[in-house]
């Protein structure tokens, strides 16, 4: 009978388990949903800028700002949209894995790399990295981070290129497909070049500034870079969202089969020690 005391103890064990993978799965459809609505008012401001950018590209203008020239420097910033928090299946390390090919890749070429990273889980790898110097990072933003929370590490990316040190500047996050499917990416938001609106003008814009080309550029490309990593942030919280649904949706099926399992053990072995214990009495009556 001891043992099918320990089998009834595991059961309870994987019950427990799985209560537990059901409430967080229930959470993280919650969220997903909060995430999601902030990810989709945040898309047409977005779309809008760059329609906008991409008209001020191809305009002419007396005054060309550092954010569309290109440069010789041998030296990137990364910036890495991560997770605070696992349990969200290949989500960071796809990413990750993406990033850190990338980078053996360009060294290959004499590139040096600098990071500006989102999230805990990308400050716990990247961190530990030799060959990439960490500018700054954020971390423990919420699930839906508010702006200011964001431009701080945005800015440092934003202060180094224009120092004229760093030759471009890349992007990491995760793009929301669909519920059950989430696309790590890398983009290149630094120098701006070949920006292409979903409603693109066939039309050549040109613009009257007031008060000043520099002025309005400086301002709006600074808003543009921001607006982008802004709103990765946010939809790489969609992700992290609907990944962590559907591994503790993963998680509870398997709990079920493993219950199912040593359920049929538990009764084996209970019908074993029955029919152990008829034959004793048998035997013993028998022998009487």
């Amino acid at each position: 009978m001891a043992q099918t005391k320990e089998i009834k103890k595991k059961i309870g064990s994987v019950q427990n388990t799985k209560k537990i993978t059901s409430a967080m799965e229930l959470v993280a459809s919650s969220k997903m949903k909060k995430t999601q609505d902030a990810m989709k008012k945040g898309k047409p401001y977005s779309q809008k800028i760059v329609e906008l950018i991409d008209n001020l590209a191809g305009a002419s203008s007396e005054y060309k700002h550092p954010f569309f020239q290109t440069s010789d420097q041998k030296t990137d910033i990364y910036i890495v949209v991560g997770t605070d928090k696992g349990l969200c299946g290949g989500l960071n390390s796809n990413l990750f894995k993406l990033a850190l090919r990338n980078m053996a890749k360009r060294e290959t070429d004499g590139r040096k790399v600098k990071a500006v990273l989102f999230g805990k889980k990308a400050t716990e790898v990247f961190s530990r990295l030799k060959n990439a110097e960490v500018l700054g990072s954020a971390s423990r933003l919420g699930d839906i981070p508010t702006v200011e929370d964001v431009i701080g590490a945005a800015q440092i990316a934003i202060a180094e290129f224009e120092k004229g040190t760093i030759g471009n500047v890349y992007l990491y996050g995760n793009e929301f497909v669909n519920t059950m499917s989430q696309s790590p990416f890398e983009r290149r938001i630094l120098p701006i070049a070949n920006i292409e609106s979903e409603q693109q003008s066939k039309k050549v814009w040109d613009y009257i500034y007031e008060p000043g080309s520099k002025e309005i550029l400086d301002l709006l490309l600074k808003r543009y870079i921001e607006t982008q990593i802004y709103q990765a942030v946010i939809e790489n919280n969609a992700c992290e969202q609907a990944a962590k649904m559907l591994a503790m949706k993963n998680a509870t099926e398997n709990a079920e089969e493993i219950i199912k399992e040593l359920q049929l053990v538990y009764n084996n072995a209970r019908q074993a020690a029955i029919t152990q214990e008829l034959s004793e009495i048998v035997g013993g009556a028998a022998a009487i």
